[in-house]
């Protein structure tokens, strides 16, 4: 539903983890179990020139347990951010010299999130709820000059590791109020603190031999210079997001999400932070969930239908040109029993995004991608106690 979170309670008659906006823990009430999958197609265009890759990888495993009829607690696992790219561009030494070098970068890894939260609820109207996630990974970049089919030059080589770990907190409200006696409208507010993450470095500097037969492996000559164990503070700026939903209880749900980030606090901590300059993002999302019937013994009538739009500036600006970030997505969410009387509900959940990011002007590359995530969803009752007559 293009991100929409910060204003969501609950879809369709279940109990969801959202983890976004952890004030809608208390708004749960059974046992959950999420895990789900995605995969990713990009495709970069640069001077009348494509080129694709993919991805398949875990999206996230998420649990939920209800401590209460107003609190719950959820602990899972899922991606913070992720890196991967590889590309190079020719480069000249000037008029007089025909050398032609490539330069090459590349670059692996994410940072992963694990979280646990609880959420609880306040009176008839007011939930807050707080996350304490432990942020961990390790990204690997790599730089360098290559000289293609030059026999007596070296290529030189920069092969740049971190291992990241530290903690990062999130906090959230959310106001609900009945505006009839089926329609409930929820404001949120979410705020991500500003925290220190520690990186672990390392580099090596190296010489390689340029080869010119096929099928040879460029062999390393020798390293000028490398470095490992080096300590350095990574700064994550504050992010927050405002968002409302209006929910037609088990037929229908609208909303719209605002967020915003201070980039420009964010410090890289490394010997390159004074040329790491980003600016503050914002964005918007909209979105939509439709069930025909719930209660319908017609499948199709059961099934939840999603929509939703996604605009971000991110924080990026290349070439005085800012990057921007657009997206569609639809979903579907599929119910395996639908019979509201069992005591265990299962759906399926499925979303496909097709979006892009960047631009072609200013000598810059345009990204289209396509995002498709599949996810189970388990309510049951666990660890409750049944009590019987």
């Amino acid at each position: 539903m293009g991100g929409l979170s910060t204003g969501v309670r609950s879809l369709g008659g279940y109990s969801n983890i959202n983890v976004a906006n952890p004030a809608a823990y208390s708004n749960i009430h059974l046992s959950t179990f999420d895990i789900g999958a995605y995969m990713n197609r990009t495709i970069l265009e640069k001077d009348g020139k494509s080129e694709g890759s993919g991805n398949f990888a875990l999206n996230h495993i998420n649990f939920a347990i209800p401590l209460s009829q107003q609190s719950a607690f959820s602990f899972g696992l899922m991606p913070f951010s992720d890196m991967g790219y590889n590309y190079s561009t020719p480069t000249s030494f000037g008029n007089a010299d025909t050398t032609i070098a490539n330069k090459a970068f590349a670059g692996e890894g994410g940072i992963s999130k694990a979280y646990i939260g609880y959420g609880i609820q306040f009176g008839k109207h007011f939930s807050v709820g707080a996350n304490i996630s432990y942020l961990f990974g390790t990204l690997n970049n790599i730089s360098g000059i290559e000289f293609p089919n030059q026999i007596g030059t070296t290529n030189s080589r920069i092969e740049h590791k971190r291992e990241i770990h530290g903690f990062n907190y999130d906090l959230g409200v959310q106001y609900h109020t009945l505006l009839n006696k089926n329609t409930l409208l929820t404001l949120g507010y979410t705020n991500s603190l500003n925290t220190n993450l520690t990186s672990t470095a390392s580099e090596i500097v190296t010489r390689i031999s340029s080869n010119v037969s096929e099928g040879t492996i460029n062999s390393v000559l020798d390293s000028v210079r490398s470095y490992s164990g080096k300590e350095e503070t990574i700064k994550l700026p504050m992010r927050q997001s405002f968002g409302f939903s209006i929910n037609r209880a088990d037929k229908w749900l609208l909303g719209a999400d605002i967020r915003y980030a201070k980039w420009s606090d964010y410090k890289d901590g490394s010997l390159l932070d004074d040329q790491t300059k980003f600016e503050d993002s914002y964005g918007a999302s909209i979105g939509g969930q439709w069930t025909p019937d719930i209660t319908s013994i017609k499948y199709w009538n059961a099934v939840d239908y999603r929509f939703g739009l996604r605009y971000d500036k991110t924080y990026l600006n290349l070439n005085g040109q800012n990057i921007k970030d657009m997206a569609l997505s639809v979903g579907l969410g599929l119910p395996i029993r639908a019979d509201r009387t069992l005591l265990a509900y299962y759906k399926i959940n499925l979303s496909a995004e097709v979006g892009q990011r960047g631009t072609l002007s200013n000598n810059l590359v345009k990204e289209r991608y396509f995002n498709f995530t599949v996810s189970f969803m388990l309510n049951d009752r666990w660890f409750q106690r049944y009590k019987y007559d």
